[in-house]
């Protein structure tokens, strides 16, 4: 049996008010969470919960992983910028073209998104939150697809995705060059195993156990060095 993506973490200065935030914008519950943070929970049985949990820590550079939002219509694209913004984003220059037609924001504690125009032919039927669009290599793309028996549906130029066999958004990886990583990842991965043995498979797949956590918590890294949370279920 495979790994269980269970939730995408934030690490945030203010849990509840960056999940006010998200929960705002995707139409989602806040509730408190068993980890002194708060989650969104899902809405469909295709979206997965976000956890928003405490850290000190401040944001050192542009995140490894942002979402791609989707439009329905042109007004949609619209609405979706001005309610972000109505709830406090701002817009932020990553080096994006004056042509291209998504708008790229950044929440209130500076976590960048984009919000993709109507047509996108790539993230159709995905739902609102269209991908978790990462800088990696094709290498951990491949491992990821194998950790969660999440088939790729893209990999071409080094470049791959993966999607749940159910649907729901997709995560992407753009191939290199791969920006250097600055400490640790805002956001990541829990994940829920049924035994130490699939903990030796992510091993053997690539990943690196980093510490043993509280409990039955298992942290690793993946073969980018991106963190991720592992709970052995009992």
């Amino acid at each position: 049996m495979t790994s269980q993506l269970t939730a995408l973490c934030f690490d945030a200065n203010d849990p509840l008010r960056l999940a006010t935030f998200w929960g705002g914008l995707m139409g989602r519950e806040v509730a408190e969470d068993p980890r002194d943070g708060v989650v969104l929970l899902p809405g469909t049985d295709t979206e997965f919960p976000i956890r928003f949990l405490p850290t000190q820590a401040g944001k050192l550079g542009p995140n490894q992983a942002h979402f791609d939002l989707t439009s329905d219509s042109p007004e949609g694209q619209e609405r979706t910028v001005a309610r972000a913004l109505e709830l406090g984003a701002e817009h932020v220059d990553v080096g994006q073209l004056p042509e291209e037609g998504h708008v790229v924001l950044a929440d209130p504690e500076g976590n960048e998104f984009c919000v993709i125009e109507y047509g996108n032919k790539f993230l159709a039927d995905t739902g609102f939150i269209g991908a978790l669009s990462s800088d990696g290599t094709q290498a951990v793309g491949y491992f990821w697809s194998e950790a969660l028996g999440w088939p790729l549906v893209w990999d071409q130029d080094e470049e791959t995705a993966i999607q749940s066999p159910h649907g729901g958004s997709k995560i992407t990886w753009g191939g290199p060059p791969v920006a250097p990583k600055l400490g640790k990842n805002r956001l990541y991965f829990d994940l829920s195993t049924p035994g130490q043995a699939e903990i030796d498979r992510l091993v053997a797949l690539g990943a690196t156990v980093t510490a043993q956590g509280e409990g039955d918590r298992v942290e690793m890294t993946d073969p980018d060095g991106n963190e991720f949370l592992v709970l052995i279920s009992r």
